[in-house]
């Protein structure tokens, strides 16, 4: 495939990404992470990807391999040049960050 082809409108990929990251669960929880409210910031500027999210707790023993997982959904996407998912801790996550959909399923009604 020509890289021509591979040209996609950043704004075309940011929606991509968004609905990519959708399918990127906690595992402890269950939730996907943008419904947990865990996507602080997406830029996409000429195919590369920056992404800046969160846990739960500063404490998680995921915090080696998420960051990984959601750079690895989003690498696969075509268009994206490359990826980074950095971790931030502010702000500090907290429940009502959560969608409402993830609240119900979470009970928090």
């Amino acid at each position: 495939m020509s890289e021509a082809r591979l040209q996609i409108p950043d704004q075309e990929i940011a929606q991509q990404v968004w609905e990519q990251l959708m399918h990127v669960y906690d595992p402890e929880i269950g939730v996907d992470l943008v419904n947990l409210g865990l996507i602080y910031a997406l830029e996409v500027k000429e195919g590369q990807v920056r992404v800046e999210m969160s846990l739960t707790t500063p404490g998680c023993p995921m915090s080696d391999t998420m960051p990984e997982a959601v750079e690895r959904a989003i690498s696969m996407l075509p268009g994206v040049r490359s990826v980074r998912a950095d971790l931030v801790w502010e702000p500090r996550w907290d429940p009502e960050m959560m969608s409402e959909q993830a609240k119900r399923e979470l009970g928090f009604f």
